[in-house]
């Protein structure tokens, strides 16, 4: 694994504009870093990255059937007692699901370190898959790369044919928070692959849904929602007005119910009681636990917290670490202190997907500090 630096492509803003891609900057800086990319031998993407994602995968699945299972664990996780039930049956229902990023710490020497789950509204989606492929071919017909790179990223086509075999009606509806022109450019994006496969689609704001006298969710023409797709968090909903309305709509969600306990930080702690010692996991506890044996070289994770908000690092010589953010009164966990990898003085973290139950690619994350945010540059990778 090396970082290696490229001359970026000279049009590079204005073929992001032209695709969509108008979150490539935030407040002048660039998101989207095509001054350098990172190189993988294949050895590295298979047995480092696409092995251990493709069994944390199933050990999540297997976590998820035993906490519907008990009250006690979904009680640890702090999932609302009202909603217990529709979470269960989303379960039971094998109600289907698109995606999911774990992000991992790694170096090219292995094993990559599991930091954490993103199963619900997983961002940096079309980047990974659409934008860094179109950086691979016109550098490649650029002479900028070997005609020999390949890059692990098989994200548009495994989607395509997940959502041609959705055994859902209808029109199929697509929605995100207003405003955030990041989550509209991921929902826009799958909102063009399900069309590719032939689906009818519906884009709408999650502040223009309605509930009708009947207790359905409608959209803005008063007709039923009877699928909906939603980057808004299962957590936030829990506590929403609408939320109570959730249960009997009769709308199927995708992502479904049961993703939020993936996206819970409190499952990194129940991985670790399951799975102890095993080489892909960091030791976690719940930071509630009396027992737990973490008194040094910690990292605090509020269960919820998105996008480094709240993440408080205290290094295993003590240094302090920490990124405000709106999570602080809530439930946490303490996991283990592993530095990240840092190439020419940036700290790199590794998101690797799961499109359905198969993993399908990687983005790479970089920032100055240890904690990965929401401004943290993208940048692009290859196998050689």
């Amino acid at each position: 694994m090396k970082r290696i630096r490229i001359a970026p492509r000279p049009d590079w803003r204005e073929t992001a504009e032209q695709f969509g891609f108008g979150f490539h900057t935030f407040d002048g800086e660039p998101y989207w870093d095509e001054s350098a990319y990172y190189q993988f031998s294949l050895a590295q993407i298979e047995n480092d990255l696409e092995d251990p994602t493709r069994e944390i995968h199933e050990m999540c699945l297997d976590l998820v059937a035993r906490v519907v299972d008990s009250e006690e664990l979904l009680e640890r996780l702090a999932i609302p007692t009202q909603y217990r039930d529709f979470v269960r049956r989303s379960w039971k229902e094998r109600q289907p699901h698109l995606y999911g990023r774990m992000d991992l710490s790694y170096d090219g020497h292995g094993p990559a370190k599991l930091l954490e789950t993103n199963y619900d509204t997983p961002t940096s989606l079309y980047e990974a898959s659409f934008f860094q492929y179109l950086w691979l071919d016109q550098q490649i017909q650029r002479g900028q790369l070997p005609s020999e790179s390949d890059q692990f990223n098989s994200l548009e086509e495994k989607l395509t044919d997940l959502f041609r075999g959705l055994p859902i009606e209808t029109p199929f509806y697509f929605s995100s928070v207003k405003g955030s022109v990041e989550d509209r450019g991921t929902v826009e994006y799958l909102r063009d692959i399900a069309r590719e496969a032939g689906l009818q689609t519906h884009l709408i704001d999650i502040e223009d849904i309605g509930l009708d006298t009947r207790g359905r969710f409608v959209d803005e023409s008063n007709a039923p929602i009877s699928r909906l797709f939603k980057l808004y968090p299962w957590e936030h909903m829990f506590q929403e007005q609408f939320g109570a309305a959730i249960e009997k709509s009769g709308t199927l969600f995708i992502e479904p119910a049961w993703k939020s306990i993936l996206s819970n930080k409190g499952a990194l702690a129940l991985l670790w009681e399951l799975h102890e010692g095993h080489p892909n996991l960091l030791p976690t506890f719940f930071d509630a636990d009396p027992t737990q044996p973490l008194a040094n070289g910690w990292v605090r994770k509020p269960f919820f917290s998105r996008e480094g908000a709240n993440i408080d690092i205290r290094t295993d010589n003590g240094r302090r670490v920490y990124q405000n953010g709106p999570y602080g009164s809530g439930p946490s966990v303490l996991q283990k202190f592993h530095p990240l990898p840092c190439f020419d003085g940036h700290y790199t973290v590794i998101g690797s997907w799961m499109i359905g139950d198969q993993p399908a690619g990687i983005g790479i994350r970089e920032d100055d500090s240890l904690i990965t945010k929401d401004t943290s540059r993208f940048l692009p990778h290859i196998i050689r």
